[in-house]
């Protein structure tokens, strides 16, 4: 990661507002985002009691055994991990160095909600959870949003239809 990109992260940390203005000017430009493109939806119209429920996050957990996303590349990592529904929230980690996970380092569950989502299964608010997780890095630029859009995404989409899931808990970091 660059010397701009970090103080860049950390500016945006220190004032928010900064970091919703700057993403309201990505989003406004369409830099890297295919404005034409529809985005698929289907309306979710099953009880939450008996759905099947995924985490996706961006930001950037993975089991600390796994390779951790690439901090080098000033692009960022378009791969994903796969975090089993067994994994100990405690064998989790955090590669990512464009914003401040410390209070995360110390609650996984702030990113990746697994054990507040096990205890919704074991009350009955939620039917099931997927077999598999999978984390993401967020910060991604030029052909690595492509590479994202075409290649990661539709991948853990396939992987999310095969173990019959419902919806996805979206967490970004």
């Amino acid at each position: 990661m660059s010397f701009k990109d970090r103080l860049m992260a950390k500016i945006f940390t220190a004032i928010p507002s900064l970091g919703r203005r700057a993403a309201k000017s990505i989003l406004s430009t369409g830099e890297g985002i295919d404005m034409k493109r529809e985005i698929p939806w289907k309306p979710f119209t099953k009880d939450i009691k008996d759905a099947r429920v995924a985490l996706v996050t961006t930001s950037g957990v993975h089991l600390s055994g796994d390779t951790p996303f690439d901090m080098v590349d000033p692009n960022g990592d378009p791969t994903f991990r796969v975090i089993s529904n067994e994994s100990d929230i405690k064998d989790l980690t955090i590669t990512h160095d464009y914003y401040d996970h410390s209070d995360a380092d110390k609650d996984m569950n702030i990113v990746f909600p697994l054990e507040r989502l096990r205890e919704m299964v074991a009350e009955g608010a939620l039917g099931s959870l997927a077999k598999e997780h999978y984390g993401l890095m967020g910060h991604l630029k030029e052909g690595h949003v492509e590479t994202l859009i075409n290649e990661t995404a539709p991948e853990i989409a396939r992987r999310l239809i095969a173990d019959n899931v419902d919806c996805v808990l979206l967490t970004p970091g």
